[in-house]
């Protein structure tokens, strides 16, 4: 079937080519699709035989990709010229119907667009056959690579536990070390050697020397250098420290790279050992960095470790990770020497389980020096097992703890029972994270201190905001090495990014990462511009002009809003997105939204509404619901009140537009105060009503026009009631006002002897008697005396009297 599909996919593309579009294809274009189509054909063959190795795979591959990234930037050319071009076309309308004439002119127009139309179209569309074809070659050569290399995971081949092939392992491994001796001494003893030794004598002494300083030197140097830096403060103790360690990694590294420089200027090594020096600075750089890992994570203080082990574990953890380092290295050599020897998988399965099984102990051994420094710290301290790691280790660094520790025993019974290559898959990626992970908890540390020191803030930079989005930040960078230490294709990760820049189809809109980038980009310059005009006119415009403050917020807001939303259109535009084909989404999504978020909506308008009816502005002295304040500012949801107790009251715009609301300010800030007052009976009404109006005519906040008047309101229970009713220049003022007034008030009524009353009340006792001693019988058939009037405040020894006293008179003390 896929051979028939090429075939017709092939016929149909060389039909097209005697298309008069195509022909008028420059003669570049046409040799490349036909150089395609061969590469096509070929691709499909080798799929179909399924007899390549995967490095010709991979190679095959990689051809197809470039020619799918060649497509796929032709598949988009010509937009704006299409563009232009259907534009016209649709200002001519749609061709009329069969029988119905039309203008020669216009029908000739009509089909010179139309044909123009075409043959720009056609590059696109044979581009994007193209581009969909070379995108499922790929997938299939993925699809294969991935079935063989699990085949090889899951293929079980012979048990290194069986003593009948340690024998063959051994010999492999004498003649594979015999035959590098024998090549290195033949090469030594040449006489072609001597003479390159002779003739490049002071280079390979002065790479040798300089090595020699290098290694055994470097870490004094490096201790130097620190004591150099330190010199710049102790606030930055944590960077220089940490550029030291550096120093202490490079210095020596250089000096071995520099060591098999020399050599290989010598030409001492025969075609084995080259091969194999040239992995040497890789492995030297593989033992460093594992040892200044170490180092970095069980310090010598204990205040500095990133994973704390108890005091006397220390140097038996930096040793078991030093151990792991060199596992790692032995295993790649012996990867590299299976590259130029023949060794059968018996003897690779005999020689890889001391490694495996190595690397799974020394794996286990780090696990349980955590797991008792944790139980420590859970029993001092009640830390739970997944709290006790260091500030950036938590969850994460346990659950790959644990998953290593599951691996640690799987491993080695995998290649127990012959599953070799499955085993290898998972111990040494397994060794490989944990080391991985622990140099991203270092350079987390290393981030925070440089922000620390470059901050002032010190140690307290590592729980700072920062030191959390270097976090995310380092996570994010650390996935791809993952996903390659786990066995995935450097291939893959370019797919992924290949799909990723290619963006998604949303409808007939194809959303890609530039156009993201773009409408974020455009976006954010029209937010700046639009911010930094509100500022302009808040702060230096609209002050000198006559627009009351009001106005001005309205303006201010207005223009927010209306900037905000052009910067959104300008930025779509900017990014080519087209969202017509969302119109129905969005229609469906309106109503959603309608339903689901009415107060929010009904908000919303309302703010639109103050802002433009302004019926409130801001700086109005309004009372609203119960709460009286003024109004500090106007959003779109809602209105901040600042009530006269300085708190915020955040209303609700609905409810200043549905519900009733007093604004004492409106236009002006005139108002109107009224004070009452209140004299005692017999007072002389026109002369309080005189001093009243002289007193309100005093004040100067007071208007002369219209004049304040005096109101006797009447006769109340305990005064004569008067009122002052004045407008005031500023009603802002009318506490202060009121109170000036009755201090003047008071102060003039004392001059004048008129009283202010307090409040007044009759009691009636319907009993006087109970009030009064007992009397002698005589007295005691006079009749009741009527009901006597008593004032409010009656004689207490009269109301504690007992009624039940004695009859000698005196009150019964227990009552």
């Amino acid at each position: 079937m896929t051979a028939l599909r090429s075939l017709i996919l092939g016929l149909a593309f060389v039909a097209s080519l005697a298309l008069p579009a195509i022909a008028q294809l420059n003669s570049e274009h046409r040799a490349y699709f036909q150089q395609w189509l061969k590469t096509a054909d070929r691709a499909e063959q080798v799929i179909d035989a399924r007899r390549a190795s995967s490095a010709a795979l991979e190679q095959l591959r990689k051809e197809l990709t470039d020619y799918r990234q060649t497509f796929l930037a032709q598949r988009d050319g010509n937009s704006d010229r299409i563009q232009t071009l259907q534009g016209q076309l649709d200002v001519l309308g749609e061709a009329p119907g069969e029988g119905d004439a039309e203008p020669e002119d216009i029908a000739a127009l009509r089909d010179a667009l139309s044909s123009e139309l075409d043959q720009l179209r056609v590059p696109r569309m044979v581009s994007q056959v193209a581009y969909n074809r070379a995108d499922g070659l790929i997938g299939e050569i993925d699809k294969i690579i991935r079935e063989r290399r699990t085949e090889t995971l899951l293929e079980r081949g012979p048990s290194p536990l069986n003593p009948e092939h340690w024998g063959l392992a051994a010999r492999t491994l004498v003649r594979a070390g015999q035959a590098l001796w024998n090549e290195t001494l033949a090469q030594i003893s040449s006489a072609t050697t001597h003479e390159r030794v002779r003739r490049n004598l002071p280079a390979i002494l002065f790479l040798l020397l300089f090595a020699g300083l290098l290694i055994f030197r470097g870490r004094p140097w490096a201790h130097r250098a620190g004591d150099y830096l330190r010199q710049f403060g102790s606030s930055g103790r944590g960077v220089w420290g940490f550029i030291v360690s550096l120093l202490q990694v490079g210095l020596p590294l250089l000096g071995i790279v520099f060591a098999v420089a020399a050599v290989n200027l010598a030409g001492l090594t025969g075609s084995r050992g080259s091969l194999l020096l040239d992995f040497v600075p890789g492995w030297a750089f593989l033992i460093l960095s594992f040892h200044w890992l170490g180092n970095q994570l069980f310090a010598s203080k204990i205040d500095n470790d990133l994973i704390p082990v108890k005091e006397g574990r220390r140097n038996v953890t930096r040793l078991m990770v030093d151990v792991l380092a060199v596992l790692l290295v032995l295993q790649d050599a012996l990867r590299q020497l299976e590259e130029f020897e023949n060794v059968s998988d018996r003897a690779h399965a005999v020689l890889s389980f001391p490694l495996i099984l190595a690397t799974a102990l020394v794996l286990l051994r780090l696990h349980r020096i955590g797991v008792q420094r944790r139980q420590e710290q859970s029993g001092q301290d009640g830390e739970s097992d997944d709290g006790a790691i260091a500030a950036g280790a938590g969850h994460v660094f346990t659950l790959v703890r644990r998953a290593i520790y599951l691996l640690g025993f799987i491993s080695p019974l995998l290649a127990a029972f012959g599953y070799v290559n499955a085993a290898e898959a998972l111990v040494y990626p397994a060794a490989t994270t944990l080391a991985l992970l622990a140099t991203l908890l270092v350079l987390h540390r290393f981030c925070g201190d440089l922000y620390g020191w470059l901050s002032g803030k010190g140690s307290e930079a590592r729980e700072s905001l920062f030191s959390v989005l270097i976090g995310f930040v380092l996570a994010l960078l650390v996935l791809p090495p993952l996903a390659l230490i786990w066995g995935a294709r450097v291939a893959d990760l370019t797919e992924l990014w290949s799909q990723f820049l290619e963006g998604f189809h949303f409808g007939e809109t194809r959303i890609s990462p530039t156009a993201f980038l773009t409408f974020a980009v455009v976006f954010a310059v029209g937010y700046a511009m639009t911010r930094l005009i509100q500022g302009s006119l808040r702060n230096s415009l609209l002050p000198k002009t006559k627009i009351d403050p009001g106005g001005q917020n309205a303006i201010t807001s207005g223009l927010g809003y209306v900037g905000i939303f052009l910067a959104a259109v300008v930025a779509i535009s900017m990014a080519g997105l087209d969202l017509s084909s969302l119109a129905i989404v969005a229609g469906a999504l309106s109503v959603g939204i309608g339903f689901g978020l009415q107060t929010i909506v009904s908000n919303f308008v309302s703010g639109i509404i103050l802002l433009i009816e302004r019926p409130v502005s801001k700086g109005d002295w309004i009372e609203v619901g119960g709460l009286m304040g003024y109004v500090r500012d106007i959003s779109v949801r809602s209105t901040r009140i600042e009530t006269f107790d300085r708190t915020d009251v955040i209303v609700p715009n609905s409810d200043l537009i549905s519900g009733t609301v007093t604004n004492y300010t409106r236009g002006n800030t005139v108002g109107r105060v009224i004070v009452p007052v209140g004299v005692a009976y017999g007072t002389d009404p026109r002369k309080v009503e005189a001093i009243l109006n002289e007193v309100a005519k005093a004040h100067p906040m007071v208007l002369l026009n219209p004049a304040p008047s005096v109101v006797f309101q009447g006769f109340g229970a305990d005064s004569l009631d008067f009122e002052i009713r004045a407008i005031l220049r500023d009603v802002n003022w009318v506490l202060s006002v009121k109170s000036d007034m009755n201090y003047e008030i008071s102060k003039r009524f004392g001059e004048e002897g008129i009283e202010i009353p307090f409040m007044q009340r009759d009691i009636w006792i319907r009993n006087p008697e109970a009030l009064t001693p007992a009397k002698p019988a005589a007295a005691a058939a006079t009749p009741a005396a009527a009901p006597a009037r008593a004032p409010l405040k009656p004689d207490l020894d009269d109301l504690q009297q007992d009624p039940d006293e004695d009859s000698d008179g005196d009150a019964d003390a227990d009552k």
